[in-house]
C-alpha cells in the first residue's frame, strides 16, 4: 500500500511537470516568429535558421508590416529582422515571407490582434503561457500533490510513526 501512495505521489508530480513545461512544436516553415500573437503598434522579430551557416543577408516581407530585412545575430547561422505592426492593421492572419540566397523562401504567419480594452484577467499562467488551461491545470496537480504530501506528514505524526 505505502509503494502504490508514492507511486501515485511520484505520478501527479511528474504529470504536473509535463503540463507546464513547453511543448516543442514541429516548426516546418523554417521561421520563427514572436510574438506569434502582436496587436497594432507592436515590434514582431523574425528569425531563421534555414538560410544556411555562411548567409549573412536575408529579406522579409510582412503582409501587414510591409518589407524589412533580416542580418546575422548574435550565433552564426541565425538571422533576425523585425517589423512593426501598424496601428491601423486590422485583426486576423499576417503572412510572412522570407527569402534570402540563393533560392530559399520561407512563409509562415504572424497572427494581428486587438489591443485588450479594460483590465487584462490574471490567472495562474505565465507570459509564455500559450494554453492558459495546461498551466493551470499544471498547478493544480502541483497544489493537490502538496495538500497530499502534508496530510500524509501530519498522520505520521499523529500516529507517532517516522
Amino acid at each position: 500500500m505505502q509503494i502504490a501512495r508514492v507511486a501515485i505521489g511520484s505520478a501527479l508530480a511528474l504529470g504536473a511537470l509535463a503540463l507546464t513545461a513547453p511543448t516543442a512544436a514541429a516548426d516546418d516553415s523554417g521561421i520563427r516568429i514572436g510574438p506569434g500573437h502582436a496587436s497594432p503598434g507592436s515590434t514582431v522579430t523574425v528569425s531563421t535558421t534555414a538560410c544556411g551557416p555562411d548567409v549573412t543577408y536575408g529579406k522579409g516581407e510582412s503582409e501587414v508590416g510591409g518589407q524589412f530585412h533580416l542580418f546575422e545575430g548574435d550565433r552564426a547561422g541565425v538571422l533576425v529582422g523585425t517589423f512593426e505592426v501598424p496601428e491601423d492593421a486590422a485583426p486576423g492572419a499576417s503572412k510572412v515571407t522570407v527569402k534570402c540566397p540563393p533560392r530559399i523562401q520561407m512563409t509562415d504567419t504572424v497572427e494581428i490582434t486587438r489591443r485588450p480594452s479594460g483590465p487584462v484577467a490574471a490567472g495562474l499562467g505565465g507570459a509564455a503561457d500559450t494554453d492558459g488551461s495546461r498551466i493551470a491545470l499544471g498547478g493544480l496537480l502541483v497544489a493537490g500533490a502538496a495538500v497530499g504530501g502534508a496530510v500524509k506528514a501530519r498522520r505520521r505524526l499523529r500516529l507517532g510513526q517516522r
